[in-house]
């Protein structure tokens, strides 16, 4: 069966509000964003405690850390980047998560960012042989503006790197706001990818509920299944509001949204926990 994750800080900022409804809507794992409106790479050392505890007494876990790296211009100086990157491999080592997602930078103010695609590649380079050893695999996210907005630069990403320590985490909703059909981009993404971001969109780019836009989910997610896939449909739903850094959903949207994408998978008999 594939795996259900989401967003939590899509539901809430407080911790406990994000637990139950996870736990009311049979959500197993988070995508680790955000709580309390701190980013998951500042969390000081005593919240990182009290989230993992509470997460284990209420039987859930940390699938993927929902990291900004990579959110930043590729002419800002790469080493404070760098680190800010081991805190993210670090946060993964403690939730016990065996993803971190990341992007691929933006262009430089009025830039064009293929014109850096060499130093886009240097870098990713580079946390992949940090990562040397490890059981930690990056999940590259397609997003506007950035060098991975297209599925061409991704794959473009995937087969330079050439490592299973980086791998694509699909976004419909992405390629269609940046112009893209998702359905064209999935053969060229497919054999790279092992995480699914669950977010659909219209062609004028507005964000709905599972099955309800432009994203070819059923047909995507099918192929999938039947591809071998098993990883996790994580929920980022955006249905309320979403931004450069994180969105939002509460409550009874990201229920709806819940309850959306297992209609869509019940109704393309793909098994979902």
């Amino acid at each position: 069966m594939l795996k259900l994750a989401g967003f939590a800080d899509e539901v809430s900022p407080d911790l406990l509000q994000q637990i139950a409804v996870f736990k009311k809507l049979g959500i197993t794992h988070f995508e680790l964003r955000g709580v309390a409106g701190i980013n998951v790479l500042d969390f000081e050392a005593g919240l990182r405690s009290d989230i993992k505890m509470k997460l284990a007494d209420n039987g859930l876990a940390v699938a993927c850390i929902g990291s900004p790296i990579g959110k930043v211009k590729i002419d800002e100086p790469f080493e404070p980047h760098m680190d800010r990157f081991k805190i993210a491999v670090d946060s993964a080592r403690f939730f016990e998560a065996k993803l971190i997602r990341v992007f691929s930078y933006y262009p430089p103010e009025g830039g064009d960012i293929n014109k850096h695609r060499d130093e886009v590649i240097r870098r990713f380079q580079a946390k992949v042989d940090y990562l040397a050893g490890s059981n930690l695999t990056l999940v590259h996210e397609n997003e506007r503006h950035i060098f991975g907005e297209g599925g061409r630069n991704c794959l473009d990403l995937m087969k330079s790197i050439n490592s299973p320590l980086l791998r694509s985490a699909f976004d419909f909703a992405n390629f269609i706001q940046a112009g893209e059909d998702p359905l064209v981009n999935w053969p060229l993404l497919k054999p790279f990818t092992v995480h699914i971001h669950i977010k659909d969109a219209k062609k004028d780019g507005s964000v709905v509920p599972a099955g309800e836009g432009a994203g070819h989910l059923a047909e995507i997610l099918r192929d999938a299944y039947s591809s071998g896939y098993r990883g996790f449909l994580s929920l980022e739903p955006h249905l309320a509001a979403h931004g450069q850094f994180s969105g939002f959903s509460g409550p009874d949207l990201f229920e709806t949204a819940t309850k959306a994408l297992r209609k869509l998978c019940r109704a393309n008999e793909i098994p979902l926990a």
